[in-house]
């Protein structure tokens, strides 16, 4: 009779772990950064079908990085709790540090389990409040940790470098447009030094804006809006035909569930 192969649990969750970071790593970032009204999310996608920022509720957002089908599986689940939530309680009782707990414990359990393979996915969940002081930003890695972040975060292929760039420049108060340039700014560089030019239709950009009347802050920013907010910062410079609100691109995202570096 052979003797079974044995793994100590370290070496196996570190296996797992290391893994799930290969995964992350091949995905294009996401920025997340406090300004003066709200929080802005800026991501590298130039599809207008796969969505890595959305909704969840009323002021709550979801971002995410890692392979598509995991991270959208994650978004529907989030989206179902908020509502039953809202609706046998009130809708105040939505906030986003109970979201976090509910994706942690989640995220911790597939990480955690041996049938199964880790989820290649990092995420960041962010709540606007009534003034800047009470917005809520978390990130939660792929084992089910949760980080509670200020002022500006970064999650996907080349975080390490954006989030230092953003550390040394983001400063509170900021306009929506100064808060855009940097976000765009933090995503042109690579991991050479170097900088590339993003443009309009290689971003996916939405807030959530606590000046709106309305009680759902979350509005995506598109088209020629986009377009106009990076050309007066200077953020980028628009390709041609960027004039269209929401002109189909090519996917930068496997439907089957692999994101493209």
């Amino acid at each position: 009779m052979s003797t079974p192969f044995y793994v100590s649990p370290q070496q196996a969750m570190a296996d797992r772990a290391e893994y799930a970071r290969k995964g992350i790593a091949r995905g294009r970032s996401v920025v997340v950064l406090q300004y003066a009204d709200g929080v802005v999310f800026v991501a590298e996608n130039p599809s207008r079908a796969l969505h890595k920022v959305s909704e969840i509720y009323d002021r709550i957002a979801f971002a995410a990085v890692g392979k598509y089908n995991e991270f959208e599986n994650l978004r529907i689940g989030g989206v179902r709790y908020a509502d039953l939530r809202g609706y046998t309680y009130d809708r105040a009782d939505v906030t986003a540090r109970g979201l976090a707990n509910v994706y942690a414990q989640t995220l911790g359990t597939i990480f955690s389990s041996a049938a199964e393979k880790p989820y290649e996915v990092e995420l960041i969940v962010a709540e606007v409040g009534n003034a800047p002081e009470d917005d809520q930003i978390y990130r939660l890695p792929h084992d089910g940790s949760i980080v509670d972040e200020h002022g500006s975060v970064a999650v996907g292929g080349n975080a390490d470098q954006i989030s230092s760039y953003l550390d040394q420049r983001h400063r509170d108060g900021m306009t929506l447009g100064e808060a855009l340039k940097l976000a765009v700014e933090s995503l042109s560089r690579d991991n050479n030094g170097g900088e590339r030019t993003l443009t309009a239709e290689q971003l996916e950009v939405a807030t959530l804006d606590r000046t709106r009347p309305q009680q759902r802050k979350f509005k995506r920013i598109l088209g020629r809006q986009l377009s106009r907010l990076l050309e007066e910062n200077g953020a980028a410079v628009p390709a041609e035909g960027s004039e269209g609100a929401a002109d189909e691109a090519s996917d930068s995202e496997d439907t089957s569930g692999s994101e493209s570096s």
